[in-house]
């Protein structure tokens, strides 16, 4: 199971969230880059990077300071939030990083999703994130009445490959990811699953990998010190 330690960026700021609520945004760190190469030194293979502002402008906004830290480490980068155009897609693919993630516009718009899997395949994902079982949109702000699992239904219909499920009610909370939708998830469809929000400990991610998950995003728990990377890393490759 691949371990992928996330950066998000607010305002310039990496910080984190508590829900997905932007009123509880609170910086946790004052160097993007270096806590990309800190990331890369502990073990990590994978990056996974979100433009908060992005998400809800439905546009980049952070790009710049995004590939500043894509180009500061040797890491593979995901990267969400503001994508909703061939352009970014295409900008962000050319400027080497490894999978973009579609989120709202999967719900509203795919034909995007469609046109940008027939384009570049594997190196596109899509982020379900849940509020009650059903999608929420727009940087979170917006739920519609669509049931996660239809929507990836709908999405390994398309073609998709990689599948990125949030319960955004556990998203910084450190109680743990939602195991029971994980695995709901990953029995439904033949995507490959990536786990997001609730990792807290390491027993979390040995809970993650006995469901042979592809990865899991690992974002407060890291910058709380509740989760040592280099423990994380060693229990997805099955050495710890």
């Amino acid at each position: 199971m691949i371990i992928l330690p996330a950066i998000d960026i607010m305002d310039g700021q990496c910080v984190r969230l508590v829900r997905g609520d932007y009123g509880t945004a609170h910086k946790v760190a004052e160097d993007a880059v270096a806590v990309a190469q800190a990331f890369e030194k502990s073990g990590a293979e994978w990056l996974h990077m979100v433009d908060l502002n992005g998400a809800v402008a439905t546009e980049p906004v952070n790009s710049e300071l995004l590939m500043q830290v894509l180009n500061s480490c040797r890491l593979k980068v995901e990267l969400g939030g503001g994508i909703r155009s061939m352009e970014t897609v295409d900008f962000y693919l050319s400027q080497g990083v490894s999978r973009v993630i579609l989120g709202s516009a999967a719900l509203k718009d795919p034909a995007l999703v469609k046109e940008a899997v027939r384009k570049y395949g594997e190196r596109v994902a899509v982020g379900i994130d849940a509020k009650n079982g059903f999608v929420a949109a727009e940087g979170w702000t917006q739920t519609s009445d669509v049931s996660y699992l239809d929507l990836a239904k709908q999405m390994e219909a398309i073609g998709v490959q990689y599948l990125i499920f949030t319960d955004i009610s556990r998203d910084g909370m450190l109680t743990g990811p939602n195991i029971e939708m994980l695995a709901e998830l990953d029995h439904t469809v033949s995507c490959r699953v990536i786990a997001s929000g609730g990792v807290s400990s390491a027993d979390d991610i040995r809970a993650l990998a006995g469901l042979n998950l592809y990865g899991a995003i690992c974002g407060k728990a890291l910058y709380t010190g509740d989760l040592n990377l280099d423990e994380a890393v060693a229990i997805g490759r099955g050495v710890a």
